[in-house]
Order: structure tokens, then sequence, then C-alpha cells
């Protein structure tokens, strides 16, 4: 049965093809990074196009409504976007500093222990930056303070 093809753009999530590591391979070797600064940097060209969609939404839907309830749903959707753009704005510098980790030879290791974070993890969370041992023991001491 043949398939409809989706008339809509991928994202960088849909376009994701995991990374086949092969017996004996160096961790972290430029086939990996290659792998990761095109995931992170695909990452980043989406949202700063979302940036850029808020940006003309927001000028082309600013309107004046005379109507007080129309005019606070409005605000609050504006407000709700803009929140969201936070979280992506802190997002991208998250992206950019595992950019610049990789160009230092850090990408891929724990800021903590040292150790490799591994590559099923960093395919999860490309901006990782601990191994999932010390980020469960942050989460803990986090939960008990």
């Amino acid at each position: 049965m043949p398939t409809q093809k989706s008339t809509q753009p991928e994202s960088a999530k849909d376009a994701f093809v995991p990374y086949k590591e092969k017996k004996g391979e160096e961790y972290m070797n430029e086939n990996q990074q290659a792998h990761f600064s095109s995931i992170l940097l695909a990452w980043k060209k989406e949202l700063m196009e979302e940036v850029d969609k808020t940006v003309t939404h927001m000028k082309d839907d600013a309107t004046n409504f005379p109507d007080p309830s129309d005019r606070a749903s409005q605000e609050e959707e504006f407000a709700l976007e803009l929140r969201t753009r936070d979280r992506e704005r802190k997002l991208i510098k998250k992206i950019d500093e595992s950019i610049e980790a990789m160009d230092s030879q850090e990408y891929g290791f724990c800021e903590t222990c040292g150790i490799e974070i591994g590559i099923r993890r960093l395919e999860a969370r490309p901006t990782a930056t601990q191994c999932i041992d010390c980020k469960e023991l942050d989460e803990r001491k986090e939960k008990t303070s």
C-alpha cells in the first residue's frame, strides 16, 4: 500500500538517523562529531526559524482590540509565545555551548567525572553535559535540598 508523503517540512527531530557505531571505533571520532554537529546545527536552525516566525506573527497580528477581553486574550497569547521563545533562546545558548565543546574536543565527556556520556544519551539529549550517573546524583541532591 503506498504511503502518502507529508506536505509539512521535516523537523530536525523527524529527520534524525541514529548513529551506527563500528566495532572498535574510537569514541567521539570525526564521524561521530560530524553526526552530532549536524544534529545540533539542524536543531539550532529550526529554533531560529521559530524565532523569526514569532516576530512576524507578533507584528502581523498586533491589533488594538476595543474589547478588553479580546485584548487580554491576545496579550496572554503573546506572553505565552514569548515564554516559549525565551526557553528556546536558552536552548540555543546550550546548543552553542555544545558546539564550542566539540571544537575544543570536550563534547561527549561528562563535565563532572570526565567519562564518556555515550552516543545514545547524546542522541536523546544532544546538549547533555553529564553522564547519566552524575546527572541522577545531581537530581537526587536537588530533591533533598
